[in-house]
């Protein structure tokens, strides 16, 4: 099990090297720069700004650098100093604008993380022991439900429910009494009467889709004929189940954290800027808007990373659950 690690670590060096270059060039595909968005901005606005100042603001911002020079300004600066560098729209440094909405942002995805597979995995289970009953039918319906609704228009709905009926404050995570305060007892409480609406809007999409995998999978299983002899041997169903065809049809249930981790931090910008959260979905878009490279290069690096390490411990579950992998 060690030395299987050893290796997926070690794959993760080159790939996140790849992924930095990958990240710098996506965000220099659109024509321009941020000085140019901000210029366009500015006519928009009947607003003017001096060409001298234009350009002392290019150089003070590298700009009028050659691409693989501002690459590894910023890939450098984030290996030996781990400076994400500084966000021409905020004026602020990047680490500074991320980690101040990161910990929410986690908070709200493990959460969700937590709802979808304590949903998805007893539901699954049941429709495949199930099928074809009430409950199968049920499960599945308002499983494709949940694939085919958009998320922001249940974000739309469950913000009417909250507001018409139980009375808390539309939108964010805190009400606007909490929204600046100190932590508290009180704070915390606020933020889990808040917390229900962006956990179901963020994972409904991935609990359907769960559900589904988890329900194909066991299907599959029971089918097979080590089943069938594992019960003409005496065992229980319960124990059956749990030892044999559950334990296989979770690899590919495992396997789908390497999406749903990185899904869940990003959030879906949609549902974000309707929920008014404050997660790195939002800040991802205007930085796009601004083409302020820095910063969303960083997000969009920090969100790659996470699909690897969501990957690795996909990969390290699974090697857990079936000796097969980790000793292919």
């Amino acid at each position: 099990m060690a030395g299987f690690m050893i290796r997926r670590l070690l794959y993760m060096i080159p790939m996140m090297f790849v992924i930095s270059i990958v990240t710098f060039i996506i965000i220099q595909l659109p024509p321009g720069d941020f000085l140019t968005a901000l210029t366009a901005r500015l006519a928009s606005q009947n607003e003017t700004i001096d060409p001298g100042v234009l350009a002392g603001l290019r150089e003070r911002y590298g700009l009028d650098q050659p691409l693989i020079v501002q690459y590894w300004k910023w890939i450098s600066g984030i290996l030996l100093r781990g400076d994400f560098g500084q966000s021409f729209d905020w004026n602020k440094p990047v680490s500074e604008l991320i980690w101040s909405r990161l910990n929410l942002t986690m908070v709200v995805s493990l959460i969700t993380l937590i709802f979808v597979w304590a949903v998805a995995f007893p539901i699954g289970i049941y429709s495949a022991v199930r099928q074809y009953s009430v409950g199968d039918y049920v499960a599945t319906f308002f499983g494709f439900l949940g694939l085919a609704i958009p998320s922001f228009l249940l974000a739309l709905v469950l913000m009417y429910f909250s507001a018409h009926y139980f009375g808390l404050s539309i939108g964010g995570l805190f009400s606007p009494e909490y929204m600046n305060a100190a932590w508290s007892w009180g704070k915390l409480w606020d933020l889990m009467k808040h917390m229900w609406i962006p956990v179901i809007v963020l994972g409904t999409g991935a609990t359907a889709a769960l559900i589904r995998i988890m329900r194909a999978n066991l299907l599959d299983e029971l089918n097979k004929p080590y089943v069938d002899m594992a019960r003409a041997r005496g065992l229980s169903e319960t124990r059956l189940l749990l030892k044999y065809p559950v334990r296989v049809a979770l690899n590919p249930f495992v396997s789908t954290l390497g999406w749903v981790l990185p899904h869940l931090v990003s959030g879906a910008v949609v549902v974000s800027i309707v929920l008014s959260l404050p997660t790195t979905g939002p800040l991802l878009l205007s930085a796009l808007f601004a083409q302020d490279m820095y910063l969303a290069g960083s997000i969009i690096l920090l969100m790659s990373i996470l699909t690897l390490i969501g990957t690795l411990i996909s990969d390290l579950l699974l090697a857990w659950l079936d000796p097969r992998i980790r000793n292919g």
